[in-house]
């Protein structure tokens, strides 16, 4: 267990005070803004050796750049092209690092969408679930190489409390039968975010690569892009009655649960959970309880099952 008290408005730097992640190679998806750029910013910043995976390489590089200019000595940034939209993007991506064949130490799915209208991504699939899981369930997948090549090693998912929207729907991920709501649309892909890492992280924990999902919290970062007065309106619906207003965290607060889930966690302790401002978060059946996780989004069952879709969905087997 770690010796600090750590909790809602711990920031980034707080939590890597006195650290030093030299050595460590890390890779973070969704790198350009927001929690990805702090993430990247912080654990370089203390010697980390970042990977920092975007969509615009343009965009990309301006942050890289921020990354570099405040990076520790002999600390690197390098910009990996991926949108995770596109398989065929994600397999050129981890080609390319995989000939590279430098081991990796943390891989941080950070990169997502929220509640966008109804679309699908290059290879057909609804563009939440094909973006948010599928994508990265294939760009993991594909560099678990590399990952049992850097072990003692882990693997951190972004998940969201939207997870407690609604459970994974395998027989229609594609609203091909059911009316498509935004927010039904995120809750699933943050539960199948969830229910990934811990498949994951039951597979490989006897090879020393443990996973986790976190919830950063609520911040004010692009993933809101598409929010509109209309969403916004489904999104106080589905709220329990008499909530409080949401308080927003900083984007250093928002991004310190993903780091402490990477280098500062015992990795027995987050292994295998969800976890929320700094911390694990404890299972509840409250309705309305607006934190902790839902015991759906743990369920070892259902997460079995979600991998074996995944894997006909994407047309890929993974080990």
């Amino acid at each position: 267990m770690t010796n600090k008290t750590y909790g809602w408005e711990t920031t980034t730097d707080e939590l890597l005070e006195g650290r030093d992640v030299s050595g460590q190679r890390i890779l973070i998806t969704g790198a350009s803004a927001g929690l990805g750029a702090e993430t990247a910013r912080a654990l370089a910043s203390h010697g980390a050796d970042v990977v920092m995976a975007v969509r615009d390489p343009a965009k990309g590089e301006r942050a890289a750049e921020t990354v570099r200019a405040g990076a520790a000595p002999g600390a690197s940034a390098e910009l990996r092209e991926l949108d995770l939209a596109s398989l065929s993007s994600v397999r050129t991506c981890t080609d390319k690092l995989l000939a590279d064949n430098k081991p990796l130490q943390v891989l941080i799915a950070n990169a997502g969408v929220m509640a966008c209208p109804q679309g699908k991504t290059e290879d057909g699939f609804e563009t939440q679930f094909g973006t948010n899981h599928l994508g990265h369930f294939v760009f993991v997948n594909r560099l678990l190489p590399l990952l049992l090549a850097g072990v003692p090693s882990r693997v951190v998912v972004l998940s969201s409390s939207g997870h407690r929207f609604s459970d994974v729907d395998l027989d229609d991920p594609g609203f091909e039968r059911t009316p498509y709501d935004p927010w039904v649309a995120y809750g699933r892909s943050k539960t199948a975010n969830a229910q990934f890492a811990g498949e994951l992280d039951r597979r490989l924990r006897d090879r020393e690569v443990r996973a986790c999902a976190v919830h950063p919290g609520g911040i004010q970062t692009e993933l809101g892009r598409h929010l509109t007065p209309e969403t916004m309106q489904l999104l106080m619906q589905k709220l329990p009655p008499n909530s409080p207003r949401p308080t927003f965290k900083t984007v250093p607060q928002g991004a310190a649960t993903s780091v402490w889930a990477a280098v500062v966690a015992d990795a027995g302790e987050v292994g295998g959970r969800y976890c929320e401002d700094c911390g694990v978060a404890p299972l509840t059946h409250d309705p309305t309880a607006m934190s902790g996780v839902r015991a759906y989004a743990l369920d070892p069952e259902r997460a079995q099952a979600l991998w074996a879709r995944s894997e006909e969905l994407v047309g890929e087997r993974f080990g």
